[in-house]
């Protein structure tokens, strides 16, 4: 099945592939797929997660695949169905689903955050919840379910403390991530590497309202020095926010960060043409330090 669906830069939309598990519908981002295919068979890894049905090679390229069933506590998956090949986070993971529905083109302002009595910031797979024709579809958090089946493939914190203390803690730098998890991380992450004076925004629309807010108020400068995007959230997402800032000329001169698990060639290009000053795939969270010290001293 063909995903290549080509978005226009900054329009605030996305894809999202609907497919079925156990009967139920959820979605993923188009952005992270890199093909399906049909289900092949697979050779078990001995001591492995149980999420985990093993590995194979469809082509000359080993690939893990996901019991996707397990992981959302529905059972074991039976041979058949369908492999979603993904790419994020410099990762190359199949997951095993039951069938595909198609695509849908969203915007970001329609996707519903999982309230508390859905999901939790610190356990819940769910990023967002659509509705399609009556039918809603639960959108995976597929980042936090590769992290808990392997914790090392998450942010790597520890890189921090070999680059030790810089003097920029009364630097302004404003985050946009809509997972509280992932920001308290990169949050505690900078402040271990010595920047302080960190703002933090669930998504780029309020991103965007802090930054027009201080450009009226005639405090930009001295307010936000440097900003730093995911680019999948709620509302307003990273692409449209870096294309906001960069296409102002009163706000165009920040520094922007494109920090997600999305960066690829593809997406490199589109940032790069949205005027983004560098992006990096979450895992690197120490080279996101050295990236943030050498833009700042520019």
């Amino acid at each position: 099945m063909e995903t290549k669906i080509l978005l226009e830069n900054g329009t605030n939309e996305l894809e999202v592939l609907e497919f079925v598990v156990d009967g139920n519908s959820y979605g993923i981002n188009v952005a992270k797929i890199r093909e399906i295919i049909p289900y092949q068979s697979i050779t078990p890894v001995p001591n492995a997660h149980p999420s985990v049905e093993g590995i194979f090679m469809p082509r000359d390229a080993m690939i893990t695949a996901i019991d996707l069933r397990n992981c959302l506590q529905r059972g074991q998956s039976q041979p058949g169905g369908l492999f979603i090949i993904t790419s994020f986070n410099k990762l190359d993971i199949a997951f095993h689903v039951d069938s595909v529905i198609g695509i849908h083109r969203v915007s970001w302002v329609d996707i519903i955050k999982p309230g508390a009595t859905v999901t939790t910031a610190e356990d819940g797979i769910s990023t967002g919840i659509i509705k399609i024709d009556g039918k809603l579809i639960i959108i995976l958090d597929f980042e936090k379910i590769i992290t808990d089946i392997n914790p090392e493939t998450g942010l790597k914190v520890t890189e921090i403390e070999a680059l030790g203390q810089r003097d920029g803690s009364m630097v302004p730098i404003l985050i946009a991530e809509d997972s509280s998890l992932l920001r308290k991380l990169i949050v505690d992450s900078l402040k271990k590497a010595g920047y302080d004076n960190i703002i933090k925004a669930e998504n780029g629309e309020e991103a965007w309202e802090y930054i027009t807010s201080c450009r009226d108020k005639g405090t930009l400068d001295r307010e936000v020095k440097l900003l730093i995007t995911d680019i999948e959230m709620p509302l307003m997402d990273g692409h449209r926010l870096t294309k906001l800032v960069k296409s102002d000329e009163s706000t165009s001169q920040i520094p922007v960060i494109i920090f997600s698990s999305l960066v690829n060639e593809e997406m490199r290009r589109k940032g790069e043409d949205l005027g983004a000053d560098a992006q990096l795939s979450k895992p690197e969270i120490g080279n996101l330090v050295k990236v943030i010290d050498k833009l700042l001293e520019r």
